[in-house]
């Protein structure tokens, strides 16, 4: 049984619904771009960059001709930084609303 890598990614990334956490996740980019916007843990966000850059490339570490060690180290890198990505995620979601409640604050005099 000859699987893809591309398959094996799909199952992968809807891992704790992460297909549902992208827009959130570009959100997150978008915010901690800007000056005074959100300011994620290092490791959360470029970790899982360096893992994708990783199984975008054409070197691996354990080729991908061999059966089955070939995916698995894919698998255990993806394993490793999809769950970080998710918690950033729904870190900045938490960060995002309790903006949105400071926003909504207004000045008040004091009598």
């Amino acid at each position: 049984m000859k699987v893809s890598k591309v398959q094996l990614a799909r199952e992968a990334f809807k891992h704790k619904g992460f297909i549902r956490k992208i827009p959130v996740i570009v959100r997150m980019i978008k915010s901690a771009t800007k000056r005074g916007g959100y300011k994620p843990h290092y490791k959360n966000v470029v970790l899982p960059g360096l893992v994708l850059v990783y199984l975008i490339s054409p070197i691996d570490i354990i080729p991908d001709l061999i059966p089955v060690l070939g995916m698995l180290d894919d698998l255990a890198l993806l394993a490793l930084a999809l769950p970080m990505l998710v918690t950033e995620a729904e870190k900045f979601v938490v960060w995002e609303q309790s903006n949105k409640e400071m926003s909504n604050i207004t000045e008040a005099e004091i009598i």
